[in-house]
């Protein structure tokens, strides 16, 4: 049972306890429900309106098939690496034991991102608008299962005095072994509660925009900006961080998202807009005809011309010789 509180909103506490129910004597894990809720809501979502969108849903379910199973699989291993916990050494098979907690979600990206693009290129599919239509069920599903989070109080930032800090038995004790120097007391910002909001907001926006997208990718890449923009942010709070060295690892792949990101984007607004002024360049098919019927009219304004001059010179031709034959006439007269 893990009691967790917020002080500063008149003391409020909640007594959560990590184990929902037991199924057939199998423990479910609040952790494990909470991010399947929102993975389901978001195929959900998706099957609606995929066909209104071009695409098939006998395609989104053959790739969610394939690509849930990757991105857990990745996310726990990008936690597994970059957590320097030995734990994972003295105990291989904690590994496995994704209900205590430790899902990166950055792993959990680039395999669902990686599996896209491979499922699509043997279905001959494109994957660009395969990502547009998806990523934007992909943030609700994140900012649903940050509650994970919460229930495993993990994935807190500093200690503050803001009125929604909060602190727990977790927490405090996490507090006591990594940072002796800290009042373990002293309440933390719930980050994992800004990105949901944060995720909540990209969401809204991708709905938004996607139906005023002009390529293929952009939603995509403004999902690469958007979020790698609030986790840079959000990642700068956290005392939980995977670290490469003396280097939030998380934050290193945000700033590569943004650059990628902007860089993709604007490429694709510029191929757009050359298109545009190229095709308006290009003569359209009604100008062509009209064209050709204005050449016809002048070929035939000449030919014409030509005619009257050839029965003009026939037709002088004919008065000289009658003009002759009457001198003639005269003479022999």
């Amino acid at each position: 049972m893990n009691t967790i509180s917020f002080p500063g909103l008149g003391d409020i506490s909640f007594h959560i306890n990590r184990v929902a129910f037991n199924l057939f004597g199998f423990p479910l894990h609040w952790y494990g429900i909470i991010i399947a809720t929102g993975f389901l809501l978001a195929v959900l979502l998706g099957m609606r309106v995929s066909k209104k969108l071009g695409i098939n849903p006998d395609d989104i379910i053959d790739l969610v098939l394939y690509a849930a199973p990757i991105s857990i699989i990745c996310a726990r291993l990008y936690y597994v690496i970059f957590s320097g916990d030995s734990m994972y050494l003295e105990d291989p098979m904690e590994i496995v034991r994704i209900w205590h907690g430790g899902l990166a979600i950055y792993g959990g990206i680039i395999g669902a991102i990686g599996t896209t693009f491979v499922f699509c290129k043997i279905k001959k599919i494109n994957a660009l608008n395969v990502l547009d239509f998806g990523l934007p069920y992909f943030a609700l599903a994140q900012a649903i299962g940050r509650g994970g989070n919460f229930v495993n109080q993990e994935a807190f930032g500093g200690q503050t005095d803001l009125p929604w800090g909060m602190t727990g038995n977790v927490i405090q004790e996490y507090l006591s072994v990594n940072f002796p120097n800290l009042d373990p007391k002293i309440p933390v910002h719930p980050t994992f509660l800004y990105e949901s909001l944060w995720n909540f907001g990209v969401f809204a926006f991708l709905i938004w925009f996607r139906k005023r997208k002009k390529s293929n990718g952009e939603v995509f890449f403004l999902y690469l900006i958007l979020y790698g923009v609030g986790r840079m942010w959000i990642e700068g709070l956290r005392l939980d961080s995977l670290m490469l060295g003396s280097t939030r690892i998380s934050q290193i792949i945000s700033i590569c998202c943004i650059i990628l990101g902007i860089a993709a984007f604007i490429g694709l607004r510029k191929m757009k807009n050359d298109a545009v002024l190229e095709a308006a360049n290009e003569p359209s098919s009604y100008s062509t005809i009209l064209e050709e019927l204005k050449n016809r009219d002048n070929d035939s304004d000449e030919h014409g011309i030509e005619l009257n001059e050839e029965q003009n010179d026939k037709n002088d031709d004919e008065n000289n010789e009658g003009t002759e034959a009457s001198s003639k006439n005269n003479i022999n007269d």
